[in-house]
């Protein structure tokens, strides 16, 4: 084997080491608590699916899906994210119980990466799907959830930015009249690439009044003070129902007492191309890209044989540990070492500090070559060894 392949990791790749470990059971900790008191209920799916069903379920390009074959032949994918497969469980399972559902998870999902670029393929998604509950009090429930675990897992400044695909893609196919020269122009926007949208919208053969409700709408931003504008913006009834969705859901919001941490933003798409109504991001100031999002998505559960509407986010924990911006702190564990002579009343000693709930790491003296290095990082630390020996004056 070569050096290179001992120490080097796949792409995307990435250890985690204590500090980082901790810090993301913590996290992890808060949200699990947080999202049961809300009432919803943790599921697992398995880490490979099929790729005719999760994978193409999934709104993952297929570049980016990790394929492999069984031994019967059949294509396999490493999960890219939870929405699916957990669709797919919902469909073939748990519909047949309560409805709405109200499922959570916490899990690694896998996406490969081109080149290294500092993103990760593999990291690790906590979230929740609502499933069977079509109204806009689904959507804001899952938007005020969302707000209840980022503050309770330490997150002090963030915003939602929220919008509606409906209003977009209707916008667009009004002016654009076509489809596919709407899903030209959208993709600026999912790409952010507000300049080159401008440039695109100025190069296109439309009237004065139709380039300016294009280049009107990127600044269709902000409380629910902008809809009066955007209502002017949309003819079609379809446009305007989306509208009408996101109005009732900033009145729900405001109820929920969350709206000073949302904002609305009516050019906001997504890559996720299963969302069908309200979609949502969350930024925070030292993150450079979103640490969550969410958004309903009622046509997904129907490509695994029944059509149902449902919503939900998902969180990157990553992201969440660099926007807490702090290291959880090393656990207290006492030390205890200790000579051949004393073993046995080590192993006593550490099994009533255990029992009182002490963590406690045991060490035999003879298996430790600098012991001032090796017990610097405890804040206590016992002795238990025989006499004559060059650290008689610290041991017990």
């Amino acid at each position: 084997m070569s050096k290179r392949f001992m120490f080097e990791k796949p792409l995307g790749m990435r250890d985690t080491f204590p500090a980082i470990y901790e810090t993301k059971r913590n996290i992890k900790e808060k949200i699990h608590h947080t999202l049961e008191t809300w009432g919803y209920r943790y599921i697992e799916t398995p880490t490979l699916e099929f790729y005719e069903t999760v994978g193409a379920a999934s709104a993952t390009l297929d570049q980016q899906l990790f394929k492999l074959l069984d031994q019967q032949g059949h294509t396999l994918v490493l999960r890219p994210d939870m929405t699916a497969p957990i669709a797919r469980v919902a469909v073939s399972k748990l519909l047949k119980e309560q409805i709405p559902l109200r499922l959570a998870y916490s899990a690694n999902v896998y996406r490969a990466q081109q080149n290294e670029g500092g993103r990760p393929a593999e990291f690790e998604q906590a979230g929740i799907e609502l499933i069977g509950d079509p109204t806009i009090s689904a959507d804001a429930e899952a938007i005020a959830l969302m707000v209840s675990v980022l503050k309770n897992a330490g997150l002090k400044e963030f915003q939602i930015s929220v919008g509606h695909i409906g209003f977009v893609e209707k916008l667009f196919t009004q002016i654009l009249g076509t489809a596919s020269r709407a899903e030209e122009l959208g993709r600026f926007l999912y790409e952010k690439n507000f300049v080159g949208y401008r440039s695109h919208v100025n190069s296109l053969g439309l009237s004065s009044i139709d380039k300016e409700r294009l280049l009107k709408f990127l600044k269709m931003r902000g409380t629910d003070e902008i809809l009066e504008e955007a209502y002017s913006l949309i003819e079609n009834d379809q446009g305007k129902k989306a509208l009408k969705e996101i109005e009732e859901l900033w009145k729900l919001l405001e109820e929920y007492g969350v709206e000073k941490y949302v904002k609305l933003d009516l050019s906001l798409v997504s890559h996720m191309s299963y969302y069908t109504g309200i979609l949502f991001e969350v930024y925070t100031g030292n993150v450079g890209a979103p640490i969550g999002n969410g958004g309903r998505y009622d046509s997904l559960l129907g490509k695994f044989g029944r059509t149902t509407a449902a919503t939900g986010f998902g969180l990157r924990l990553d992201y969440m540990i660099e926007a807490a911006g702090e290291r959880q702190m090393p656990p207290t564990i006492h030390c205890i070492l200790f000579s051949a002579e004393h073993r046995k009343k080590a192993y006593e000693l550490a099994a009533q500090k255990r029992t009182e709930g002490e963590n406690v790491l045991v060490q035999d003296i003879s298996g430790v070559s600098d012991v001032d290095s090796f017990t610097r990082s405890f804040k206590d630390v016992t002795f238990l060894v025989g006499a004559g020996r060059k650290e008689d004056d610290r041991y017990e």
